[in-house]
């Protein structure tokens, strides 16, 4: 494979059409159309993009009790939900192909064969050639998410091999694992995806903080929500009275390996940002910290990985 210097890439900003799948993957067919058209490379989805990111909602959970209400309401959820592999992926990888990038999308998975009612908060991987790549499933979902998904494993800290180095991700929360991240960085990724629901000032602190630890271009991806984006027929519409009219505000950015912005942090509208990375920045970087190489001291330290 040989290797280029230069990477387009395209990172979406926007919301789904929440809780309606079909809906939603039709606007993210457009956005890849929309974005092929400009002839990039690598295009980015934020996490739980299909069908949604629940913010502020609990469907009736809470400890020592549910609402059949609340179930009803995830069930709907979970109905909306895609199997890995299955007509979605199959749809999305053949977007893929005829913009000839990598796809890079955020979604929530069910058990393909459906022998487990599980959900899991999902990272995929498309190949210009249309063919699902990986996936990887969020190791540990954060706070009352705990809820709603189950835990991925270490199976699936996938890793791909491009023409512009190697690409992985790791989801939102995920990227405080100081041991998650030092296992990318051993699977020697230099294009490092971390879609997110996290739109405060300190996760941009994190994604730079990212960029230089791993000298590696981050590429932040969030959506960008509205309250009135919600189906109001939710059973539980009411729990988000409490929330502000922009419930997500964004903040996708891209940071070279020097921690620097290339683009963005974008906030407050659904946006497409573009931006053409010199991928020879990463050898520059490292002459003075390489986190897996001279500075990795394996003499003292070890991660060992259940995989």
């Amino acid at each position: 494979m040989q290797k280029k210097t230069k990477l387009w890439v395209a990172v979406v900003q926007a919301a789904p059409v929440i809780m309606e799948l079909d809906k939603t993957v039709q606007k993210a067919l457009n956005l890849i159309k929309a974005a092929g058209e400009k002839k990039v490379e690598l295009i980015v989805f934020p996490e739980a993009f299909l069908p949604a990111y629940p913010r502020g909602l609990t469907f009736g959970f809470t400890v020592g009790n549910r609402t059949m209400e609340g179930r009803l309401d995830w069930q709907r959820y979970y109905k909306n939900s895609i199997k890995v592999p299955g007509d979605v992926t199959k749809i999305l990888g053949e977007a893929a192909k005829e913009a000839g990038v990598y796809l890079s999308m955020g979604v929530i998975e069910r058990d393909a064969a459906e022998t487990n009612h599980t959900l899991y908060c999902t990272n995929l991987f498309w190949g210009p050639d249309g063919v699902l790549l990986g996936k990887h499933r969020k190791l540990k979902p954060t706070g009352s998410e705990r809820l709603i998904w189950g835990e991925g494993d270490g199976t699936a800290l996938t890793v791909i091999n491009t023409p512009f180095g190697k690409m992985g991700s790791l989801i939102c929360w995920e990227n405080y694992m100081p041991l998650a991240r030092t296992a990318m960085y051993q699977k020697g990724v230099t294009i490092y995806i971390a879609p997110t629901a996290d739109s405060r000032e300190e996760w941009q602190c994190t994604v730079r903080h990212i960029a230089l630890e791993g000298r590696c271009f981050v590429i932040g991806c969030n959506q960008y929500v509205e309250k009135g984006m919600y189906p109001k027929d939710l059973n539980y519409y009411h729990e988000l009275e409490s929330q502000p009219e922009v419930m997500c505000s964004g903040g996708s950015c891209i940071v070279d390996p020097f921690g620097k912005y290339v683009a963005g942090p974008v906030f407050g509208k659904e946006d497409t940002i573009y931006a053409e990375l010199d991928l020879d920045q990463i050898i520059q970087s490292r002459l003075d910290f390489d986190v897996i190489g001279h500075y990795s001291r394996p003499d003292v330290f070890k991660l060992t990985v259940s995989e």
